[in-house]
């Protein structure tokens, strides 16, 4: 098939020009290889890393690799070997930290992706290795794809049927241009998929399996939802909000399967924001911070448009409330913690719960809610607010049919 527009994009080719990728074998069997982009500085040692859903492959974070290790973070990216159990999967992937030398990580998953997160998290919770979670369009309990008894036969399924699986959940209408990049993007991905590999991916996906609560509450976690119709029903997402009541919830107006690709500029900025109060710790994932720069410093946000380094000098999420119990976002706000000088407490990067805060035209753009804490904030102005968001972005009128 013809090559996408997003793989022949200056971005994408910039990135596989300058990022190495790397096959990494840590189990005993050499057909178990990882694949990885590693980029940012080496010192540090709690990155952030990247997992892909079922039809991605490592290189699908490359806006979020670009952008975030320009600005000092590291941002490793992974392909999976051929694992066909959570078990498996989950002492592969601790092997595979081990070999990296990382004292910790905070995980960035995707659909599956932040399935598997979740279920290394729990793996792995005595150990305290993962820090904090950032799941995108997520889920908790594998028995809502209701493919549990057929799972244990994908392994002798000919590939196209288990394409065929994969792009159901793709949507079959007009979509915005941006969507539309992203999704003939990830088919090609789907297609350089071999059927081994498609198996085993969808096999955890839809095996019987779920998160225990007790081993993943202590985490901070971020979740990012897009409001159009995604693969993911609303009552799914619900589930991911009652297993994390305490989670900043990150909403971005439409983006579909992949916001990533297509609403890369607002994912960008919340990972930012979940990574920037541990600028200074040894938890950051970001060189060159001074352990006495306050929480949220003065340096400038940044996304690739174009192919080229855009800053962003606006203050970091807004907080508004909404007619669900969760809150959510009209405008991008500078969250300053009051009272908190000589010390700084991560509960307080959130507005509390229930106060409405607006900006002048009252679009809803994308968000970050969640616990308690005295907070002072500050709304954006409207030229910051246009630094954030092109025209295109910002047009509410914008036609998005769905399936």
């Amino acid at each position: 098939m013809a090559a996408s527009a997003l793989s022949k994009s200056p971005e994408y080719q910039s990135f596989r020009s300058s990022v190495q990728q790397k096959k990494v074998v840590v189990d005993k069997s050499d057909d178990k290889v990882w694949t990885i982009y590693d980029a940012g500085p080496r010192s540090v040692r709690c990155p952030l890393i990247c997992l892909p859903p079922v039809s991605g492959t490592a290189d699908i974070f490359f806006k979020q690799i670009l952008t975030l290790s320009t600005l000092g973070y590291r941002v490793i990216s992974v392909g999976y070997p051929i694992y066909w159990s959570m078990e498996e999967f989950c002492q592969g992937f601790r092997r595979l930290i081990d070999h990296l030398g990382l004292d910790k990580v905070h995980l960035f998953g995707a659909s599956l992706g932040g399935f598997l997160a979740q279920k290394f998290a729990e793996s792995v919770s005595e150990y305290l290795i993962v820090h904090s979670l950032i799941l995108c369009n997520a889920f908790c309990d594998t028995t809502v794809f209701q493919y549990t008894d057929a799972a244990s036969m994908f392994w002798v399924m000919p590939s196209f049927l288990l394409k065929r699986l994969v792009m159901g959940s793709f949507p079959r209408r007009e979509v915005d241009s941006e969507i539309a990049d992203s999704l003939d993007f990830m088919v090609e991905k789907l297609d350089s998929l071999g059927q081994q590999e498609l198996a085993a991916r969808l096999t955890l996906n839809c095996n019987s399996s779920y998160v225990d609560p007790a081993k993943t509450r202590h985490l901070d976690v971020t979740l990012i939802d897009v409001f159009d119709e995604c693969a993911l029903s609303q009552g799914v997402k619900e589930a991911m909000y009652k297993l994390y009541p305490d989670a900043k919830l990150a909403h971005i107006k439409s983006g579909g399967n992949f916001p990533y690709l297509s609403r890369s500029a607002e994912v960008n900025v919340h990972l930012q924001v979940h990574l920037r109060k541990y600028n200074g710790t040894k938890y950051s994932a970001r060189e060159g911070v001074s352990p006495t720069s306050p929480p949220f410093d003065s340096s400038p946000l940044g996304v690739f448009e174009g192919g080229e380094l855009q800053e962003l000098d606006s203050g970091d999420m807004a907080d508004a409330q909404d007619d669900r119990p969760h809150n959510q976002v009209d405008a991008f706000v500078r969250v300053r913690p009051t009272g908190t000088e000589d010390s700084y407490d991560s509960s307080d990067t959130a507005v509390e719960a229930g106060q409405d805060v607006t900006n002048a035209q009252g679009d809803s753009s994308g968000v970050l809610t969640g616990g308690g804490g005295d907070a002072g904030v500050a709304v954006v102005s409207e030229e910051e607010e246009q630094d954030i968001f092109t025209p295109e972005e910002k047009d509410e009128d914008a036609d998005i049919f769905l399936p």
